[in-house]
């Protein structure tokens, strides 16, 4: 399905370079988020605007696609999944500078790059799933517990090279230091059930088997699995638990879009990169995804209101992602697969 999707997004990428997508009408998205999940929000745009989107979906090598295809990339913007992809991209000089009052009122300066070259739209919390028949949430406090010898052989999570994992041991940098955070990832892999494996959600499902009794997980894969007949009872056997809501919050990360340096439908971008950060965008987002607004005071989706209200941790992403390199060389120090 992977190479699928990739082949797809190549096909749309040829079809866009040969296109005149130089029109004031157009603006053409390089998108790591699936169709179904954003296609409401663009659509909304386009009745909105009368600009139409021309989209390349792909599952990976964005970067290295717009690094290739140089000044002559018809992409004008790039939307991703989480923050450590839009550093990179800032970090090739692939984005530019953006500055909106819209964007400024809109995004939070916390989910913001500070010189304007990315922009976060939407979070979603790196929370603890545990087993409700066997698990009292009175024992769970933060993400540095799970490093005690308590839970030797019962703790489940993804491969820590992912960057959902990378981003939160980047956030363990930032709150303590490289040395503490190398003593917490030693614990970590002390205390797993298996090797790490899987996604998200097949941490859930490990938990429903009782392989494990707590595991770490994005919050929005909830939603999607209580939404899935096939995986709803995973979501029934666990809960959610947010982390550190005594201290520094629990943390979060981002979907976000930045403008491309050689984006040739510029005054479009922004605008749609301002529509998505917008009150009817950041609705449907909320419906469809599971995830968190990014703009405050817009109603959450009434099954993510239902996990509670929580204190996020307000970081900057953007010392995140600049932290995520020393993230990986510490989980290798620490043997954590």
């Amino acid at each position: 399905m992977m190479r699928r999707i990739l082949t797809v997004g190549l096909i749309a990428a040829a079809a866009l370079a040969s296109a005149t997508a130089t029109s004031a009408q157009e603006v053409n998205l390089y998108s790591y988020r699936q169709e179904f999940l954003i296609k409401p929000m663009l659509e909304a745009f386009t009745r909105e605007t009368g600009i139409k989107v021309n989209i390349v979906y792909a599952q990976a090598g964005v970067l290295e696609r717009l690094k290739a295809e140089g000044p002559n990339s018809p992409a004008d913007a790039v939307l991703t999944v989480d923050i450590g992809r839009l550093h990179d991209l800032a970090e090739a000089g692939l984005l530019r500078p953006v500055r909106s009052a819209v964007l400024d009122r809109n995004v939070p300066p916390q989910f913001r790059h500070p010189e304007g070259l990315w922009y976060g739209l939407t979070l979603r919390a790196r929370v603890l799933y545990y087993a409700k028949d066997r698990i009292d949430p009175k024992e769970l406090s933060t993400y540095e517990a799970l490093a005690d010898p308590k839970w030797k052989g019962r703790l489940c999570m993804r491969s820590s090279k992912h960057p959902y994992n990378v981003s939160l041991m980047a956030s363990m940098i930032a709150a303590h230091g490289e040395a503490k955070a190398l003593e917490w990832a030693k614990g970590l892999a002390a205390n797993l059930a298996r090797k790490p494996q899987g996604g998200d959600r097949e941490q859930a499902k490990a938990i429903k088997e009782g392989v494990c009794d707590v595991a770490l997980g994005n919050s929005y894969y909830m939603g999607a699995m209580v939404n899935d007949p096939a995986q709803r009872s995973w979501a029934e056997a666990i809960a959610i638990f947010f982390p550190n809501q005594g201290d520094r919050g629990t943390h979060v990360n981002i979907s976000g879009v930045g403008v491309t340096r050689g984006a040739k439908n510029l005054a479009s971008a922004v605008r749609l990169i301002e529509f998505l950060s917008g009150e009817e965008a950041q609705e449907l987002y909320a419906a469809k995804n599971f995830e968190y607004p990014v703009l405050e005071g817009v109603k959450w989706d009434p099954l993510v209101a239902s996990w509670g209200r929580f204190k996020p941790d307000t970081v900057s992403l953007e010392k995140i992602g600049r932290l995520n390199g020393e993230a990986i060389r510490l989980f290798d120090r620490a043997a954590l697969p």
